[in-house]
């Protein structure tokens, strides 16, 4: 695609695949790869930010003989998504209004 993706997006985005399941790193870049070219490893910066935002949580699990570090999502990851959902649907609506030449209330 050659649309960017913002950090608030690519935030909302990594909340909405970990509220689905609790996810590894590599699962959720592998969810992430449909839209974005991101590297796996600029995943986790992010992926951190959020733990320390409280938005996120971790627990390691035994897999294959290796600790695989889940992330779950909070409470207040929740509030977060909510919030980023309810922006994207304004975004989206005065976007597309815009992309289809409709009257623009200002």
């Amino acid at each position: 695609m050659i649309y960017q993706l913002t950090p608030a997006l690519l935030d909302a985005m990594v909340l909405a695949i970990i509220e689905r399941e609790d996810a590894y790193g590599y699962l959720i870049a592998q969810h992430l790869k449909s839209i974005t070219s991101q590297k796996e490893s600029t995943l986790y910066p992010v992926l951190k930010r959020l733990q320390l935002e409280g938005c996120l949580e971790t627990y390691d699990q035994a897999y294959q003989g290796r600790n695989r570090r889940y992330y779950k999502i909070t409470e207040e990851g929740k509030d977060k998504l909510q919030y980023y959902r309810d922006e994207w649907e304004e975004f989206k609506s005065v976007a597309d209004d815009i992309l289809k030449g409709e009257e623009i209330d200002g």
